[in-house]
């Protein structure tokens, strides 16, 4: 959609005859130009355009039948039409007249049959408002509830049937909890719990059976309780506690350095 596309076409694919339009007398002004900037174009940017130099027609394109139209318009039009914009049949339409409602007519769309609509509204919403969003049927608005509420809530968050979901509660929830964690069956959200937990607490995690959480105690954990991972399975995991483990050693003058 840009404007190396050399056609002025309405949103029926008809041709834009500019000499019939209600607003033919704007383009001596420059607020409207056939192939820039029109109400009546089926691009998006020109349409944008004409609302952007023309605010004050929003108003009466809040009911196009084109839903494109309708969607600029609420960008512009009067906040005391907008409340009727929540039940558009459009997606676009609705989430562009809640960015500018207040949250207390906004809220029922957290229930919106729209995932989009549903993730953006997270964004306008405060932790109390967001904890009912944190058991919604799409894994991605829960995705973006996680990213988004206060680290104190996230708890609430722990069993998420998604592990990407959890994955990001582990990067986020507060340390006394991660210990709760350390059991996930995803070694993603085990991984991301063995970065945050402090090098006392990773034994907890020493025999874990991804190499990749083996691996990050093997770096952290305190030395005197590396001994075993020095055998361990994956070459990579034996590697860093041996290097760790003789450094140590070499410290103490057990061996020459």
């Amino acid at each position: 959609m840009t404007d190396d596309i050399d056609e002025a076409r309405d949103w029926r694919g008809e041709e834009i005859d500019c000499a019939g339009c209600a607003h033919h007398g704007l383009s001596s002004a420059g607020g409207c130009r056939l192939k820039h900037a029109c109400v009546h174009d089926r691009y998006a940017r020109r349409i944008d355009r004409f609302f952007n130099s023309n605010p004050g027609l929003a108003n009466s394109y809040i009911a196009h039948v084109h839903f494109e139209v309708r969607a600029i318009a609420a960008k512009h039009a009067s906040l005391f039409l907008l409340p009727r914009l929540l039940d558009d049949p459009d997606e676009t339409v609705r989430w562009n007249a809640a960015r500018r409602l207040p949250k207390r007519l906004v809220l029922r769309l957290r229930n919106d049959a729209h995932r989009e609509v549903r993730i953006r509204i997270v964004s306008l919403l405060d932790d109390a408002e967001l904890m009912p969003m944190m058991t919604d049927e799409d894994y991605y608005v829960r995705l973006v509830v996680a990213r988004r509420v206060a680290p104190s809530l996230l708890p609430l968050m722990i069993d998420d049937k998604e592990a990407e979901v959890r994955r990001v509660v582990a990067q986020r929830i507060p340390r006394d909890w991660l210990l709760r964690m350390t059991n996930d069956p995803d070694a993603g959200v085990r991984l991301a719990v063995a970065q945050r937990l402090t090098s006392d607490l990773l034994s907890r995690l020493r025999d874990d059976p991804d190499w990749r959480v083996r691996y990050e105690v093997a770096s952290r954990i305190a030395v005197g309780e590396i001994a075993e991972l020095a055998f361990d399975s994956d070459g990579l995991v034996q590697d860093m506690a041996r290097s760790r483990a003789t450094g140590r050693q070499e410290r103490l003058g057990e061996f020459p350095a």
